[in-house]
């Protein structure tokens, strides 16, 4: 019986164009850059460990940002993530009646004094807002939307990547992985 090889390291070159590609290149068309070159595609294990490059990289991937979600939920601070998507999807807001819409939605939902998902952020930060709430800008979260981020960064990320979640999604990802073995044709 034949065992599989070991997981081979993928050519710098390679890596390199991959990364050059647009975003939604690198996640969803992997088997297409690979096709014709081994038997080994992006693995759901490299992307699972990709996720403790950075919070971007795990931010921007779907599954990475469900899992954080869910990790954020068990430590009651998922309002932190779901105002920085809230903020993000507001930033791509083209209408001026929908900018003042959403602006009033996040801030009665997470900037007010006792919002139902309210953000741990600094007073001079959310009095900027509160004032400026009347005739708000794309930019009006902006201050608010780093901080979150950086809090998510050096605080709730660096946590979740020692999480016995993020661990046994790894291991049972690097299992999977081994069991999709195909030999060269």
């Amino acid at each position: 019986m034949l065992s599989p090889p070991k997981k081979e390291v993928l050519p710098q070159w390679d890596v390199q164009k991959i990364k050059q590609l647009p975003w939604p290149a690198q996640a969803k068309d992997h088997d297409a850059i690979f096709k014709d070159r081994c038997c080994f595609h992006r693995s759901n294990t490299e992307e699972t460990l990709a996720w403790s490059d950075s919070v971007d990289t795990l931010l921007a991937n779907k599954d990475g940002l469900v899992a954080f979600r869910k990790f954020l939920k068990s430590e009651f601070s998922e309002e932190n993530v779901e105002f920085w998507l809230a903020c993000e999807d507001f930033k791509k807001t083209k209408s001026s009646a929908k900018i003042t819409a959403k602006a009033q939605k996040i801030y009665s939902d997470f900037i007010e004094a006792d919002a139902p998902k309210e953000i741990n952020i600094d007073f001079q930060t959310r009095n900027h807002i509160s004032q400026n709430i009347s005739e708000p800008t794309l930019s009006c979260f902006d201050d608010a939307q780093r901080l979150i981020y950086s809090l998510m960064a050096k605080d709730s990320f660096p946590r979740f990547l020692r999480s016995k979640e993020y661990k046994e999604l790894a291991k049972k990802q690097d299992n999977r992985n081994e069991k999709r073995w195909l030999p060269f044709l």
